[in-house]
């Protein structure tokens, strides 16, 4: 199988440092409310979810001019991510039934975060959930038997942060500092894909 040449094969690196860029930019175009003040003013980094940034209104009932902004930044990342977990797949899994697992429940994960926002945010955090989970433990199987501990353990605290998230989340006397826990799974498992995807590409495709 021929993999991509130069630039392309960093794609998934590329797609997720302009998330970030797109995150930071749209949050400056937010206009206000948070879970714990709907009447404050501009994101609030401590009590503000992504997810906010995509609503039409602000939280504090203000058109939201962050919206199409943060909807672009969602579509790069989620391009970005199918593309990482095909060629992670096609790096690292020689198994046919793995390889094919961590594509479809990868993809299936992506594809279902850009619903997060609507009025499916509930049932879409859940199948984004279960199915990021199950990718990341066929990720981390791959790893394993290619010796990569270290990027195994992360791989491991990626799904312990997912289901902090998710706990964090359901439980009322904790959700005030689930978009802390938000932003804290967004660091670690954007950092561990961006590590997977340079050391991928030192890494000779197996047969």
């Amino acid at each position: 199988m021929i993999y991509q040449k130069g630039i392309l094969k960093f794609l998934p690196t590329i797609g997720i440092l302009l998330f970030i860029g797109i995150y930071i930019y749209a949050s400056t175009l937010y206009p206000g409310g948070s879970q714990v003040d709907l009447n404050s003013v501009g994101f609030d980094w401590s009590n503000n979810y992504w997810c906010n940034l995509m609503l039409d209104n602000g939280l504090n009932g203000t058109k939201n001019k962050a919206q199409p902004v943060a909807i672009t930044g969602i579509i790069i990342l989620c391009s970005s991510m199918i593309i990482f977990f095909f060629q992670f797949a096609n790096h690292f899994e020689k198994n046919r039934i793995w390889k094919m697992m961590i594509k479809i429940s990868g993809a299936l994960a992506i594809l279902s975060a850009p619903f997060i926002f609507s009025e499916y945010h509930d049932i879409m955090t859940t199948v984004l959930s279960i199915s990021g989970t199950v990718v990341i433990i066929g990720m981390i199987r791959a790893l394993h038997n290619n010796q990569l501990t270290f990027m195994k353990v992360m791989g491991i605290c990626c799904i312990l942060i997912i289901g902090l998230n998710n706990f964090f989340y359901y439980n009322e006397d904790l959700i005030q500092y689930g978009p802390l826990v938000q932003k804290g799974a967004f660091i670690l498992i954007l950092s561990w894909t961006i590590g997977l995807n340079l050391i991928s590409n030192r890494k000779k495709v197996p047969q």
